[in-house]
């Protein structure tokens, strides 16, 4: 449920019987890409990775995000080890699947379940984290100090740091405003990029990758950004929805920070190597 969205499927680890195991489903969710991060991991490997187009273009490009997405899975297997081995230990429950007797669907009762306890619960926790977001987005990027507008100042604060993961200030601070949602790091990336009093969508991804390119953008920034993309916090709704699950702040920390460590150490690790060779 996870690669639909991380927030339901934290909210589907109900289901799981053993409040170990539940816990170590809940926090090991997001190490998988959602709905969110898919657009942006498919147009980087668009732009830097397949150059040309065709059958055999496409089938690189499917190849690609196959590795991400196992690479995401891989990471999910190996967290959740490490976390049942140290943190989370505990015995193992046994898997017991029973099959209930079959009864006729109740229409109305179904659709009146999915709106108002799954789809209405997740909207409104993301209308929660998405309009101060939006707020904030706004102010940074039409308040100006010294000529420049709040939006660049603090990307130029970030920049040291992004260079460390082989990224650069704009991007890292796409991804910091993109907490409320992940599908708009890449068009805060464009109006950083361009200066922009608001978020901004290039028509192509040619003047996407122009505009990357001209910023100082090359393959390792690419990788970077897919690596980051698919290890960094979690979205606003998805935290807030692993704190409603377990009741817990610490949890919540911990969901947050897994991903992220993973993210920066991969980004780092990478990034180091490519300034060696």
């Amino acid at each position: 449920m996870g690669f639909g969205c991380n927030a339901a499927g934290v909210v589907g680890c109900r289901i799981i019987d053993s409040p170990r195991e539940r816990l170590l489903a809940t926090l090991t969710n997001s190490l998988v890409p959602c709905n969110g991060r898919f657009p942006a991991i498919i147009a980087v490997i668009s732009m830097f990775f397949v150059t040309s187009s065709g059958v055999g273009a496409t089938a690189v490009s499917a190849l690609l995000l196959t590795l991400a997405i196992l690479l995401g899975i891989a990471a999910t297997f190996i967290s959740t080890r490490i976390l049942s081995a140290c943190v989370l230990k505990g015995e193992r429950s046994s898997y017991t699947l029973e099959m209930p007797p079959y009864r006729k669907p109740q229409l109305w009762t179904v659709i009146v379940r999915s709106i108002f306890d799954r789809t209405i619960f997740v909207l409104g926790r993301a209308l929660t984290a998405a309009v101060p977001a939006g707020v904030i987005i706004w102010l940074l990027s039409n308040i100006s100090l010294n000529g420049a507008s709040l939006l660049s100042l603090c990307a130029g604060f970030l920049d040291p740091i992004a260079e460390l993961l082989g990224l650069d200030g704009v991007i890292l601070l796409a991804f910091i405003l993109g907490f409320p949602a992940n599908e708009i790091v890449i068009p805060i990336i464009i109006m950083g990029y361009l200066s922009k009093g608001s978020l901004t969508e290039l028509s192509s991804l040619a003047q996407m990758r122009e505009l990357f390119v001209s910023n100082g953008w090359n393959c390792v920034t690419a990788i970077n950004v897919i690596l980051f993309t698919l290890f960094h916090w979690p979205c606003a709704t998805t935290l807030l929805t692993v704190k409603k699950e377990t009741g817990s702040l610490k949890q919540t920390f911990y969901a947050f920070a897994l991903p992220t460590v993973i993210g920066i150490v991969l980004c780092f690790t990478v990034n180091l190597i490519s300034l060696i060779f």
